[in-house]
């Protein structure tokens, strides 16, 4: 079975930082890119960031870009999304997603994605 495990979150104050991890299994990880989705209370899903299959090529979407850091390790078929300087508009359910060529107007839609995984919530507030 196909697993997308994400990890990590909890309740930080603003300025704080955050590891989320997202352990993968039951398909082939290296070939994938993998991104982070994240769900805010009430909106629609935001695409946040992504990172290439080998790892070489990395994107985000201009509300984290250079606060947050993604990076995956193929030996242990895991993906971390590295948050800082975290804001309370940062506050969502974070997931995790496998999926490559998808076009940047389709990067928010879930459907887009081969494997999508259950969320992990973070909360920045005082």
């Amino acid at each position: 079975d196909v697993q997308l495990q994400a990890s990590g979150g909890g309740l930080v104050q603003p300025g704080g930082s955050l590891r989320l991890s997202c352990a993968a299994s039951g398909f082939a990880f290296g070939n994938y890119d993998m991104n982070w989705i994240r769900q805010a209370p009430g909106k629609g899903p935001e695409w946040v960031s992504r990172i290439s299959s080998g790892g070489g090529s990395t994107y985000y979407a201009d509300s984290v870009k250079g606060r947050f850091t993604i990076s995956r390790d193929i030996t242990k078929n895991t993906v971390y999304l590295q948050m800082s300087n975290l804001k309370p508009e940062d506050t969502a359910v974070y997931y995790c997603a496998a999926g490559s060529r998808i076009i940047y107007s389709m990067l928010g839609v879930p459907s887009s994605y081969d494997y999508w995984g259950q969320g992990t919530l973070v909360t920045v507030s005082s």
